[in-house]
């Protein structure tokens, strides 16, 4: 993806894009039938279908930089704001400063009626807003959503995808309400988690790129709402979706994130939840934020009370409040459904079609660990008691009352079940408290290290991702599992997808003070100000939670930031291994990559320092080069020191050469 041509002729950049397919397919007309998109208006390129004689052909045509195919990539409040020291009065900017801010949501749409997108007291859209919005019979912009368009590449829709850009996931709904949702008191799923339910800027402008449909979001999309996005005149991206790490120049996100870059819009992309796999962090280039996903101190119960009086704690997140005091139990393994085939060893995970209904029917069913419980509800179980409780503090949904135990716990219940004559149990509702714990990173979290860059470390920082109330979608339910009849208007779900928002909001809100700043500079005020998080609950330290949770208000006053510009990227990229050509092409630079402006990976002005070894127990020294800019008090002194990992050993400083330890610094604007 290169820029936009300063001279093209008199072809327009679509013309063009057809023009070359022409030379590559031989005719105009099968050549405009194959074009899907046209990337015209932030960035130079095209998606269209094309078999592989023709892919081939066109990745050997002069002038192009790449070629790749089109890929699927998956979707990656009323407390966790409070959580993070960011309180409803907190300082801020004025409102108007607020409502100049436009947030770009790339995700499953969203749901216009929600009250966190009423435009009750809104004015106009800013003047620089240059979008629209694809309103249909079932659809409209308003003063809070100010603009909305869809894309679907791939012409591909399920039963319940709907064609606008209506949500019908409640993902999206659910992370553009976190990042700029209006304040909606008494927000709550069924009383769960009851407060005040508020965007990071709740006055800032919304603007909707729905990019992900049933399938999942495909690349050619997502690359088309980033060209769509960046000249319509947000400030802000928001993109909690992703795959696993690739090459920047194969990558959708990372192309995207470059493009708005230069035009000055940060974008703040989810981790991933594949951790806690070592090097599965995604979304890892250094131009862009990576954002962890972290705990809060409100935790959510559902509790388990036996026949025998025994009461056991569980996760997930259970709605229904029991209608008598006691259920009959059975365990799983003792229901196999034999005549389709299954014995004990199989029911006992409560597999789909593997329990007797008649067996199952009418009475709450427990489920050895590595259930999902699908089997248990399609055998007509009116619960669901699993030992599968590796998901410590997250709460996930399910159709029917399911509470997930510990082994422990678990075995108890089953000792039980086997040992007693009609065995009873009853599942409660969940309730929810604050236990004053310390955040850390979540255990689906993605972890680093950086497997495309290693000496960047990855992820940058961490928002809170863990039992997030925010809008949801009334054209699902509350779990979308089959059988599901909750429709709600707000919803609670987990994921780096809610953290990845709460740094989007965090981002706007240090911008409605600096309307200047670069996006490094945003990027780096989050990332220097963050509460570091402590390895006793990540082993991993940094290559779990970066840099720590984002402190918004602090985040808006943070001294001294690391700057940087295309350029340094640019230095950066041709130190990867990129060739000149490709540089010109892809970033319309006329500087070419060579040895003596080449920048290695510890040149490039980052917020954080990482160095890797080939192996353990071999020293390596390496010199970081940054240079920091201050945009705190007029005339301040700072003092610079050094402190090693706790974790590493033989960690060493020779020197540290800032014109001395002492340095004074005057206001740069």
């Amino acid at each position: 993806m290169g820029d936009r041509p300063k001279s093209q002729g008199s072809l327009t950049l679509p013309e063009l894009h057809i023009d070359l397919l022409r030379r590559i397919i031989g005719s105009a007309r099968v050549a405009s039938d194959s074009l899907i998109y046209s990337y015209h208006r932030s960035f130079n390129g095209f998606a269209a279908r094309l078999t592989q004689a023709e892919l081939l052909k066109l990745a050997a045509y002069e002038g192009v930089v790449s070629v790749f195919p089109n890929k699927i990539v998956k979707l990656h409040t009323t407390r966790s704001w409070d959580f993070i020291g960011y309180p409803k009065n907190a300082s801020t900017s004025t409102r108007r400063q607020q409502s100049n801010m436009i947030i770009g949501m790339l995700d499953t749409g969203v749901w216009p009626e929600s009250q966190s997108f009423d435009d009750s007291g809104y004015g106009p859209p800013p003047k620089k807003w240059k979008g629209r919005c694809q309103s249909s019979s079932n659809f409209t912009c308003n003063n809070k959503i100010i603009g909305a368009r869809y894309y679907n590449a791939e012409e591909d829709y399920g039963p319940d995808d709907i064609r606008s850009p209506r949500d019908s996931e409640g993902h999206g709904s659910h992370t553009a309400s976190t990042a700029a949702g209006n304040l909606v008191t008494s927000a709550n799923l069924y009383g769960i988690a009851n407060g005040t339910a508020r965007g990071g800027v709740p006055a800032a402008r919304i603007a909707v790129y729905k990019i992900c449909w049933s399938f999942g979001c495909s690349s050619a999309d997502i690359l088309k709402a980033f060209d769509d996005a960046c000249a319509d005149g947000v400030d802000i991206i928001s993109l909690s979706v992703g795959g696993g790490p690739m090459d920047y120049f194969r990558d959708p996100i990372a192309i995207g994130a470059f493009h708005c870059m230069k035009k000055g819009i940060l974008t703040s992309n989810s981790a991933g939840n594949s951790g806690p796999t070592p090097g599965s962090v995604a979304n890892g280039s250094p131009w862009s934020l990576t954002v962890a996903a972290n705990t809060i101190d409100r935790k959510l119960t559902t509790n388990v009370k036996l026949g025998n009086g025994k009461i056991y704690n569980g996760s997930a997140l259970n709605t229904f409040q029991p209608k008598k005091p006691m259920y009959p139990l059975i365990y799983g393994g003792d229901a196999p459904n034999k005549t389709a085939g299954y014995d004990g060893n199989v029911s006992k995970y409560c597999d789909s079609d593997s329990l007797d209904k008649n067996l199952v029917q009418g009475k709450i069913v427990y489920c050895e660990t590595g259930s999902q419980g699908d089997g248990a509800i399609a055998a007509g179980a009116v619960g669901a008691i699993m030992g599968n409780n590796d998901q410590g503090d997250v709460a996930f949904p399910f159709p029917l009352p399911v509470s997930l135990l510990n082994e422990t716990d678990g075995n108890n219940v089953v000792k039980y079940s086997n040992s007693t004559r009609g065995p009873t149990a009853v599942i409660s509702k969940t309730v929810d408290y604050l236990d004053g714990s310390p955040a850390y990173a979540v255990y689906f979290s993605s972890r680093g290290p950086n497997t495309i860059t290693p000496d960047i470390l990855k992820p940058d920082l961490t928002g809170p991702g863990v039992n997030i109330l925010a809008a949801w979608s009334k054209a699902t339910t509350v779990s979308g599992e089959p059988g599901d009849k909750r429709v709600v208007p707000y919803n609670i779900i987990s994921g780096t997808s809610m953290s990845c928002p709460h740094v989007s909001g965090a981002a706007a809100y240090v911008k409605s003070f600096h309307r200047t700043w670069s996006p490094a500079a945003i990027k780096s005020a989050l990332m220097t100000t963050a509460q570091p998080l402590s390895a006793k609950y990540n082993p991993e330290a940094e290559l779990a939670y970066g840099t720590g949770q984002i402190d918004p208000i602090k985040a808006a006053d943070p001294g001294l930031v690391y700057d940087a510009r295309e350029k340094d990227y640019i230095r950066f990229l041709c130190g990867q291994g990129y060739s000149t050509k490709q540089l010109q092409l892809v970033t319309g630079d006329p500087s070419a990559c060579a040895a003596a402006t080449n920048g290695t990976v510890w040149d490039l002005n980052y917020p954080t320092f990482a160095l890797s070894a080939a192996r353990s127990g071999v020293s390596v020294s390496r010199v970081f080069h940054r240079t920091v800019t201050n945009v705190g008090s007029a005339n301040v002194t700072y003092k610079a020191t050094v402190k090693a990992p706790a974790n590493l050993k033989g960690v060493s400083i020779n020197t540290l050469d800032v014109n001395g330890t002492m340095f004074s610094l005057v206001h740069a604007g």
